[in-house]
C-alpha cells in the first residue's frame, strides 16, 4: 500500500447514516479514530439532522442535503477549534445523527398514584395512562438531557429515560389546568387536547421533543370517590330532589286509586309527611302570611292567585298544598276519612277538620 492509500485511510471523507430502523432517536458515526478533511461529505437524508460535538461542545447542525464541509459551513466549529487560518488541517469531532420524524404510540403511565386537588372531593388520588407522538424539534438539548453520549440511543431506552418525566409534566399540567375530577373522568379525548397547551412548552424548553397528540386512554380514582361521582350522577339524574319525592307520592296514590282502603291510607301517610313539613316551616299554609306555596306537580291545575280564606279550604287547595291529587282528597272525603261540608256541588273543608285527620 502507498503512501496516499495510506493516508487516504486515515481521512473520513463521507459521513453518512443509511440504516432505516424505526426505533433509533440518535446514532453516532463510528469515527474508528479517523479524522475528518477539508471537503469531506456529509449526506443528511430526510428525517434526519447532522449535530457536530467538538470535545463535549456542540458545533454546527446540518439540515437534509448534501454538505461540502469547508470553513464557510462550519462557522461554530471554527470557533470552537480556534483556527485563526480557516479548515485547513484535518480534525476530530463526534457527528451525531438525530432522527426528526413522528414516532407515534408511545405509551404513559403512573406507576404510583398522584396527588391533585379538586374543587368537589379535595386531594384525590389518581391513576391515569395513556399515548402520545413525538418528534425531536431541538437536536442539541435532546442530546444533551435525553440521550446523551449514547452511540445507539432507542425507542425502549427513551420511555425508561422518559416515563417519569411525561408522568411530572402530566400532573404540572393537571394542577394548572385545574381540571375537575369528574371532567378528567369522563371526557378522555377533551383532556388530551386542552392539557397540549400546557405540556409542550416544558417538553420542548426542557427536552428539545414536541408532543404532536397527548391521549389519555384511562383515569381511576379510589372506590370511594367513584362512589361519589356515582351519586352525584344520580343526583343530577333525578333533578329537584323535593319534585321528585312529591311526583314519587302522587304516583303511588295514583297507582292505589282503584282500591279505597289503599287509598286512604297513602294519602294518609302523604299527609302525615305534609304535616311534618309544616312543623319545619316547609310550607305555610297561609298565602297572605307572605309564604310561597309548594309547586305544582308536573300536569296539576295551577293554583288561584289567591285562596279566599284561611279557614274553608276547597278540595283542590288541599290536594295541591298536599301535593296529591284533587281525586285522591275527593275519595277520601266520600270514604269518611277527611270530615267535609258540601255546598251545592262543592265540597268545602275546614282547617279544624284537616288538622283532625292529621292528628289521627
Amino acid at each position: 500500500m502507498g503512501l496516499m492509500d495510506y493516508l487516504k485511510g486515515q481521512f473520513l471523507e463521507i459521513i453518512q447514516w443509511t440504516d432505516d430502523s424505526r426505533d433509533t432517536l440518535s446514532w453516532r458515526f463510528p469515527d474508528e479514530d479517523k479524522e475528518i478533511k477539508r471537503g469531506a461529505q456529509l449526506i443528511v437524508r430526510e428525517s434526519q439532522v447532522a449535530q457536530f460535538v467538538y470535545l463535549g461542545e456542540y458545533g454546527d447542525t446540518f439540515g437534509p442535503g448534501k454538505h461540502t464541509l469547508s470553513t464557510d459551513n462550519i462557522p461554530i466549529l471554527s470557533t470552537l477549534k480556534g483556527w485563526k487560518y480557516g479548515f485547513e488541517s484535518p480534525f476530530k469531532a463526534d457527528v451525531y445523527y438525530v432522527t426528526t420524524r413522528l414516532f407515534t404510540g408511545n405509551k404513559w403511565g403512573t406507576s404510583n398514584p398522584i396527588m391533585m386537588r379538586d374543587a368537589d372531593f379535595g386531594i384525590v388520588r389518581v391513576r391515569a395512562f395513556g399515548t402520545f407522538d413525538f418528534r425531536i424539534t431541538e437536536p442539541k438539548l435532546f442530546l444533551k438531557e435525553v440521550a446523551g453520549t449514547d452511540n445507539h440511543f432507542r425507542l425502549d431506552e427513551f420511555a425508561d429515560t422518559m416515563r417519569s418525566r411525561i408522568v411530572s409534566v402530566f400532573t404540572d399540567a393537571l394542577a394548572t389546568a385545574k381540571v375537575p375530577v369528574l371532567d378528567l373522568a369522563t371526557r378522555y379525548s377533551e383532556m388530551g387536547e386542552a392539557l397540549l397547551p400546557i405540556i409542550n412548552p416544558t417538553t420542548q424548553g426542557k427536552y428539545g421533543i414536541e408532543i404532536t397528540s397527548f391521549i389519555l386512554e384511562n383515569a381511576s380514582v379510589p372506590p370511594e370517590v367513584e362512589a361519589a361521582i356515582d351519586k352525584r350522577s344520580s343526583m343530577g339524574a333525578i333533578g329537584n330532589l323535593n319534585d321528585y319525592v312529591k311526583f314519587q307520592m302522587a304516583e303511588g296514590i295514583g297507582k292505589g286509586g282503584t282500591n279505597p282502603g289503599g287509598t286512604a291510607a297513602e294519602l294518609a301517610m302523604g299527609f302525615g309527611m305534609a304535616q311534618n313539613m309544616m312543623a319545619q316551616g316547609a310550607f305555610n299554609m297561609n298565602p297572605a302570611a307572605g309564604a310561597a306555596t309548594p309547586p305544582p306537580l308536573p300536569g296539576a291545575a295551577a293554583a288561584p292567585a289567591a285562596a279566599p280564606s284561611v279557614e274553608i279550604l276547597t278540595p283542590a287547595q288541599v290536594a295541591q298544598t298536599l301535593g296529591v291529587t284533587e281525586a285522591d282528597v275527593l275519595s277520601s272525603i266520600e270514604g269518611g276519612q277527611i270530615k267535609a261540608k258540601k255546598i251545592g256541588t262543592q265540597y268545602r273543608i275546614t282547617k279544624a277538620a284537616l288538622d283532625e285527620f292529621l292528628a289521627q
